[in-house]
């Protein structure tokens, strides 16, 4: 499990670095710009999770296919997964746009707002890129190919900074364009991540039998509807989770600039370490999915326990690090006293939850390899909209806790999406108490 996790949680860190690296630079440019960032690229994650969550149907159908030995299902499920990547990119593109166009009406502060929307609409236009690169990683981690995608990750992060310090400074004669240079600089980076992994591919089936060359690459309707199937309720999974962070954000916007800061540092933080989770769930999707492809009822019931049991471990420590060490943590962002002070109060809550975020990530990737994308659906909506968020609205605007009690109602629908899934986990994976999974494996 460590050897097929340990590159796809440095690919994840690597994909969650690059916002956390476009906040650390224009955190120069003071909490008006950190705020603009934040709130821009959570609006765009928002759009942009619910377009690579349809795409996560090929985790089990890609890693099924090469656990019974169908090298061309995988090639034909790759070539799906393009298709519906090009067919998804430009209306979202369209959706964003018109959030960008929506945003004076939320009532945020003028000074973010007149950062945010050209920050936006510069960064929706990487959405294209980016959805072709989720298309090829997924092909190669449910193949068990993942240091290409680890590297493509780190030296898309290395094209980041050099951009972003260039445009978002001025350097070398470039014009010192503030937010809007560290958008132009991700979407440079998402660019260079898709042509890499595509490079990879190429090399790799030229040598393959068969080949990727002898599949059809027509437009076929029935596979791209089981494929959106599949990938349907994983895309409401994401869109809720990571929608209900986007809307705390916005919320987080309304209470004041100093607010807005502080949430951003302090989720930036949470999301560094959720990418292992993360990313062990991925692992966990393709290891479970073998094993189905395989027939073999006690390889999922180890490849789960091993991804939750690592998930869990790590979760644990980080949340020892937010306890011991907030100050540091947060004063690497900012100088500001209020946004520190703030900030460590938040990462109290952060250490919370963390035990509960990391459970219900790995094991919403544990059900995935078992082709079951709707149970975490139903549970994100529940614990995060119907609990967390109303919860957190309360705590922060009726009860007078600002952004702090925002964060309490958010951590108390992480606790029961995270208990809930891990007893669905323990219903499916016992194969000997239930005789049914069994049987449809």
């Amino acid at each position: 499990m460590i050897a097929l996790a340990a590159p796809v949680v440095m690919a994840e860190l690597g994909w969650v670095s690059m916002g956390l690296v476009d906040t650390l630079m224009v955190g120069r440019l003071g909490p008006d710009a950190i705020g603009a960032v934040g709130l821009g690229s959570m609006l765009f994650v928002a759009i942009a999770v619910f377009a690579m969550g349809l795409l996560l149907g090929l985790d089990p159908l890609v890693a099924q296919a090469y656990g019974a030995a169908q090298l061309d299902e995988c090639h034909r499920w790759l070539v799906d997964g393009v298709w519906l990547s090009a067919l998804i990119a430009l209306p979202l593109v369209a959706v964003t746009l018109g959030i960008d166009w929506l945003l004076p009406t939320w009532g945020l502060p003028p000074s973010v707002l007149s950062l945010t929307r050209p920050y936006l609409e510069i960064l929706v236009w990487s959405l294209p890129p980016l959805l072709l690169y989720v298309s090829f990683r997924r092909y190669l981690q449910a193949l068990g190919i993942v240091t290409p995608v680890m590297v493509a990750l780190i030296l898309a992060n290395g094209v980041n900074v050099v951009v972003n310090w260039i445009l978002i400074f001025g350097r070398f004669g470039a014009p010192a364009l503030g937010v809007r240079g560290a958008a132009y600089a991700t979407l440079l980076s998402r660019v260079f991540m898709a042509a890499f992994l595509f490079v990879v591919i190429v090399m790799r089936e030229a040598h393959t039998t068969p080949r990727l060359a002898e599949t059809p690459f027509g437009f076929n309707g029935a596979r791209l509807r089981r494929l959106i199937a599949l990938g349907f309720p994983a895309a409401g999974q994401t869109v809720l989770e990571v929608g209900v962070f986007a809307a705390a954000t916005a919320l987080a916007g309304r209470v004041s600039a100093t607010a807005l800061a502080a949430h951003q540092i302090a989720l930036n933080m949470a999301a560094v370490t959720f990418m292992v989770p993360f990313g062990l769930a991925s692992a966990a999707a393709v290891r479970v999915g073998h094993a189905v492809g395989r027939r073999d009822v006690e390889g999922i019931r180890s490849a789960g326990w091993t991804a939750i049991a690592i998930g869990v471990g790590f979760m644990s420590a980080s949340a020892i690090v937010f306890l011991v060490a907030p100050g540091p943590l947060i004063r690497a962002f900012t100088s500001d006293g209020e946004v520190i002070k703030t900030g460590v109060a938040l990462l109290f809550v952060a250490a919370v939850f963390q035990l509960f975020d990391g459970l219900q990530g790995v094991t919403t990737g544990v059900l995935r390899g078992l082709s079951d994308t709707r149970t975490a659906m139903l549970w994100n909506l529940a614990g995060h909209w119907c609990l967390g968020l109303p919860l957190g609205y309360l705590l922060c605007f009726s009860a007078g806790r600002g952004v702090i009690g925002l964060w309490w109602g958010l951590s108390s629908g992480l606790m029961v999406c995270g208990v809930a899934l891990l007893v669905v986990w323990i219903r499916k994976g016992d194969t000997h108490r239930y005789p049914s999974v069994r049987s449809e494996l």
